[in-house]
């Protein structure tokens, strides 16, 4: 059977995209005729071009499919008007899910994020811990929000869908790049002597990929998995990557309060200037809250063994230095 890729232009679906083709199954992909395809040019995959709010495209898209991998998020949490977080994130979804349903998949694998699980003072977060926490702004409220649509659909429209909380990922193959994948090519470049002073969950971009496809084989519909390797300090993340290519360390550390002061005239200038400005009170928030993390659920369920995070942030910082 084939198995579609919907976002195989993003980080992660492109590296699900490679996964796959690896594996030896026919692998389709749905994206946009505006979206990059430098994440997958070399491999052989057929090409779907539509949009997500497009029906007739998405059915196209999956016949024949018995496994779709859903990467699309619109992560842009500065944004002064929501509206295109809830559009994509949530009402994109949904036309996705409708199609999905219908299609007689095996399993329906959903992008998530660790930012709709807990937060904890005191043992790691698992899946069971319900969402418990504010102030990570529309963004945050608008991924709860698809979460629990796909988990309704599981529920109520036996949809095989499974949602896979997926941390903060480093690795080659960034293309765009990230936000944290930005900051790995200044440090790398030797253009960053800061770092930030807060920890949080991290993972390697190919286990993540890998966590995916073990979710199309094991998954159990109905459930969420916590996609993460460890919790590292900024410090610690910046380090490696500049001992990976031999830079200098980031020696200035930028203290939390120090952050929010600057997320805070970062939004009050966002709102004078009437423009979209990247440093908001919103995501250092979230970076603040995370919590450490249990996986244990994906070891046991999945057989899911991510390698040392380490090394994929050694190969993030080789692939910035290597393009530039």
């Amino acid at each position: 059977m084939t198995q579609l890729v919907i976002g195989a232009s993003g980080f992660l679906g492109s590296h699900v995209t490679r996964q796959l083709v690896a594996s030896g199954v026919d692998v389709r992909v749905m994206i946009r005729k505006t979206s990059s395809t430098k994440g997958f040019d070399d491999l052989d995959v057929e090409r779907h071009y539509g949009d997500i709010f497009d029906d007739d495209a998405l059915r196209t898209a999956m016949t024949g499919c018995d496994v779709v991998y859903y990467c699309v998020v619109d992560a842009r949490m500065w944004l002064r008007d929501p509206a295109p977080l809830f559009r994509t994130n949530v009402e994109g979804l949904r036309h996705v899910l409708d199609v999905a349903a219908e299609a007689g998949l095996r399993k329906f694998v959903f992008t998530s994020t660790t930012g709709t699980l807990a937060i904890s003072d005191g043992k790691p977060v698992t899946e069971r811990d319900p969402h418990n926490w504010t102030g990570g702004g529309p963004y945050i409220e608008a991924r709860v929000a698809a979460e629990e649509l796909v988990l309704s659909y599981a529920r109520d429209k036996g949809l095989p869908g499974v949602a896979m909380c997926i941390s903060t990922t480093y690795g080659p193959g960034d293309w765009q790049p990230t936000p944290h994948g930005s900051m790995i090519a200044q440090v790398a470049a030797g253009r960053f002597p800061f770092y930030l002073d807060f920890s949080s969950e991290v993972v390697g971009i190919e286990d993540a990929a890998r966590a995916m496809l073990l979710a199309a084989e094991h998954g159990k519909p109905g459930e969420r998995y916590i996609v993460s390797d460890r919790y590292l300090s900024t410090r610690d993340v910046h380090r490696i990557a500049a001992d990976a290519v031999g830079a200098a360390r980031p020696r200035i550390k930028i203290p939390l309060p120090v952050l929010y002061a600057g997320a805070h005239v970062n939004d009050l200038a966002s709102r004078l200037l009437r423009r979209d400005l990247p440093f908001a009170v919103a995501g250092i928030r979230m970076a603040h809250l995370m919590s450490p993390l249990d996986y244990s659920k994906a070891e046991q369920e999945l057989g899911w063994q991510p390698k040392p995070v380490e090394e994929s942030i050694r190969d993030a910082a080789r692939f910035f230095v290597e393009h530039g």
